[in-house]
């Protein structure tokens, strides 16, 4: 992200209408959410949408990933890309809102995430905010995990916060798990004293994704039906879950490429039988890190890409000893937590409230973050 200067002290108390942009470790799209909120409560919410990115694009976007981008002509032209369908994201947001841009306080733009080394305090969002602020015309925040990562946390996930206002009228203990590229649970006590704990859990899509991409041509397991006809070797599956990173203490974070030598390993079976360990390897993962947390969830409610993968879903359901639901159930839009999140971690940008806490990325102390960036007065 390039860096923003500008002061913050012009935002005044009352609730802020903000859009969140996300594109997530899947590279599948950016999906767009407007929300109302003080930064402690969400007001109200607005329309939603998601932007597929082309197949060709994906594949530009791919090749930055594990990398820091370059001065390169083909680097800047994905990054550039990348912004300019931020903008469409944002323009078609504010017609289905029928909206003009001044009637927007702030963006939250994070970027698409292509390096996450947060053990060498580095993580790199890439996208231009000053060049979409200039573009929509309203403030942009972005840059929300760096100042986390230079802190020493792990920048990752951001989202409980978020998730704990959604959660305010939920029985608890609950856990809210996310399985997008990378999967990470937010666990939420019995009453508001009692500390959020967030942290990944292993992989959530990714890896089952690009197994699927190679061995299929097709993007992803669709409901999980591949999965459901192969077999399952669980030794090996125990195998991968003896990797030092299980043994990490928390809170910790990963990048979607960590166990890329997982495809390595299921590169040789046949498609339904390499989808149905990778769809167990997420899955017991999530039961495995069980232990990690302070009390039994009631419930699990689980969002991200994963949540339509039906044998996941039951997977997850047999180890997890309790009710295991899509957040449809409680009332919450899946496909677009994520976005939201990032609209209410603006305007917690916007007051300088915090984005991370030590039980959630590990950072000292509450941190707030982000960068701002003002529509350029010409």
């Amino acid at each position: 992200m390039d860096d923003g200067n500008e002061p913050w002290d012009d935002f005044d108390e009352r609730p802020l209408r903000a859009i969140g942009l996300m594109s997530g470790t899947s590279l599948d799209g950016i999906d767009a959410a407007l929300l109302t909120s003080d930064g402690e409560r969400i007001e109200s919410f607005g329309p939603v949408l998601t932007t597929p990115y082309p197949e060709a694009f994906r594949g530009r976007l791919r090749a930055l990933l594990g990398r820091e981008p370059t001065d390169s002509v083909d680097d800047q032209a994905v990054i550039r890309e990348l912004t300019d369908r931020h903008v469409e994201a944002v323009q078609q947001l504010l017609a289905a809102a029928e909206l003009a841009a001044s009637d927007v306080d702030l963006v939250g733009f994070h970027g698409q995430t292509v390096l996450h080394r947060p053990e060498r305090r580095r993580t790199v969002q890439i996208g231009r905010g000053q060049l979409l602020a200039d573009a929509v015309g309203i403030p942009v925040i972005c840059d929300f995990r760096t100042a986390d990562v230079a802190a020493g946390g792990q920048g990752a996930p951001l989202a409980p916060l978020y998730h704990a206002a959604l959660a305010r009228d939920q029985p608890r203990p609950l856990a809210v798990l996310n399985v997008g590229g990378v999967a990470n649970v937010t666990w939420i006590g019995e009453d508001d004293a009692t500390p959020l704990l967030a942290f990944d859990t292993g992989p959530g899509n990714a890896l089952l994704d690009d197994f699927v991409l190679a061995r299929t041509g097709q993007p992803f397991d669709e409901g999980g039906t591949l999965a459901a006809t192969g077999r399952i070797d669980g030794a090996r599956v125990m195998g991968w879950l003896r990797h030092p990173w299980f043994r990490r203490p928390l809170p910790k974070s990963l990048d979607r490429d960590d166990f890329r030598f997982v495809l390595d390993a299921v590169a040789g079976l046949a498609p339904a039988d390499g989808a149905a360990m990778l769809t167990a390897f997420t899955a017991r993962a999530v039961a495995f890190a069980l232990p990690l947390l302070p009390a039994a969830p009631r419930r699990w409610l689980v969002c991200g890409g994963g949540r339509h993968n039906r044998t996941l879903m039951r997977m997850l359901t047999d180890g997890l000893g309790a009710p295991v639901e899509p957040v449809e159930a409680a009332g919450w839009r899946g496909d677009f937590i994520e976005a939201e999140a990032f609209a209410f971690l603006a305007v917690r940008a916007a007051r300088r409230l915090p984005l991370s806490l030590p039980t959630t990325t590990g950072v000292p102390q509450p941190l707030t973050g982000g960068t701002l960036h003002r529509p350029t007065v010409t």
